[in-house]
C-alpha cells in the first residue's frame, strides 16, 4: 500500500524549520539517504522536490511535469514573486534543538551539490494564532477530509502531494492601527473566537471570501500547515499548504490577487505581502529513499 509522508498531518507541534535548497546541475540521485529515512527526535520531517529536480532524479516522478511557481501581478500593484527552489525540507516538532541539529545535518550532507537558498524558523504563537492575532487555519479540513484535500488519491502517484511554500511579511503596526471590528472585516472572522462572519457582515473582499472558492460546483480545498516566522523587523508567516491538485494553488492566488475578473482582491494584501514563492512535490513515503544515495 502506498503511504504518504506522515509528517504532513502531524499537527500541534511547537517549532518548525523550513529549508529551501537550490541544487547544482541535474543529479540523478542526491546524497543523504540516511537522513531521508531516519526519524527526527520528538519531531517529523517532510521532503519535497521542485519540477527541475523531479525531472533530473532517476526515480522520482510527479503527476504533473510543469508545476513550478509562476510570479503573479495583481490589482493595485500587488505582486507575488517566484523564487522557485529545487529541494524542500520541512522539520517540525517539540524540541527546537533536535530540529536545528537535523537542519545542520541536511546542510552538511548536501554541501557540494546544493546551496541553502532560504531558511525560516517558525513557532507556535499563543493558541495557534497568526501574528495578526487571528486564529490560523480555522477552515482547514479535518480527519479524512484532510487527506482527500492534500493527497493524490489513486494511481502510481497515490499518497503524493503538491506543496506551496511562500514567505509572507506582515505590516503588523499598520494592521494593529485598525479597529478590531475593521480587522475582522479584513479577515472575515471574529478575532477572539474565530467565528466566520455571515450575511451582510461578510465583506466580499475579506480574506475568507477570497479564499472560500468553488470550482465546477465543488469546494476548492487545500490543507494548510503555515507557521508564524521571523523576528521583530520581518515578522510574518511561512505559508505552507498541501494539495492533491496543483491547479488549486493558482485558483486561490488568482482570487486573492484580483485576477478573476470580478474587480475584487483580498483586502489582507494591504497588510501582508509575499516575498518568496515555490511549489514542490512531496512523493509517497515509499518512493522517497530512491531519490537519495548513501
Amino acid at each position: 500500500m502506498t503511504m504518504h509522508q506522515p509528517g504532513i498531518f502531524q499537527e500541534g507541534t511547537k517549532h518548525h524549520a523550513f529549508l529551501e535548497f537550490t541544487v547544482q546541475g541535474a543529479p540523478r540521485v542526491l546524497p543523504g539517504r540516511a537522513l531521508a529515512i531516519a526519524g527526527v527526535e520528538a519531531g517529523h520531517q517532510v521532503v519535497g522536490f521542485g519540477p527541475a529536480l523531479c525531472e533530473a532524479l532517476a526515480r522520482v516522478a510527479a503527476p504533473s511535469r510543469d508545476f513550478g511557481f509562476d510570479a503573479l501581478d495583481g490589482m493595485d500593484g500587488m505582486h507575488a514573486p517566484a523564487t522557485q527552489r529545487d529541494l524542500f525540507v520541512w522539520l517540525h516538532g517539540d524540541r527546537r534543538d533536535e530540529l536545528f541539529a537535523r537542519a545542520l545535518a541536511w546542510r552538511d550532507v548536501l554541501a557540494g551539490v546544493a546551496d541553502l537558498a532560504h531558511e525560516d524558523h517558525g513557532f507556535l504563537f499563543r493558541d495557534s494564532r497568526d501574528l495578526t492575532g487571528f486564529v490560523d487555519g480555522s477552515a482547514n479540513p479535518k480527519a479524512e477530509a484532510r487527506m482527500a484535500a492534500a493527497l493524490v488519491g489513486d494511481g502510481e502517484h497515490a499518497g503524493g502531494s503538491f506543496v506551496l511554500a511562500q514567505r509572507w511579511v506582515h505590516d503588523l503596526a499598520g494592521f494593529a492601527g485598525l479597529a478590531v471590528e475593521e480587522q475582522e472585516r479584513v479577515i472575515g472572522r471574529t478575532k477572539p473566537d474565530s467565528v466566520e462572519l455571515t450575511g451582510d457582515a461578510m465583506p466580499p473582499d475579506s480574506h475568507v471570501s477570497r479564499t472560500d472558492l468553488e470550482r465546477d460546483g465543488r469546494p476548492v480545498k487545500i490543507y494548510r500547515r503555515s507557521s508564524p516566522v521571523g523576528g521583530v523587523r520581518d515578522a510574518g508567516l511561512y505559508f505552507l499548504a498541501f494539495s492533491a491538485d496543483v491547479a488549486r494553488f493558482r485558483w486561490l492566488l488568482d482570487s486573492m490577487f484580483g485576477r478573476t475578473g470580478d474587480g475584487l482582491r483580498d483586502r489582507l494584501l494591504g497588510w501582508s505581502r509575499p516575498v518568496t514563492g515555490s511549489i514542490f512535490y512531496a512523493p509517497p513515503r515509499e518512493a522517497l529513499p530512491a531519490a537519495f544515495g548513501d
